[in-house]
């Protein structure tokens, strides 16, 4: 029985993560855009 509650409880874990993983890749896609368009502003 306590095998069942753990999986269930590594699910209810796991979505936190992917969603916060989601919103770190989408700050860093940000992050490196604002840099390309700064540095070709910069050089141009």
């Amino acid at each position: 029985m306590s095998d069942i509650s753990q999986q269930q409880h590594d699910e209810d874990d796991g979505t936190p993560k992917f969603g916060r993983l989601l919103i770190v890749l989408v700050l860093a896609v940000l992050l490196v855009v604002a840099i390309t368009f700064a540095s070709e502003a910069y050089y141009s």
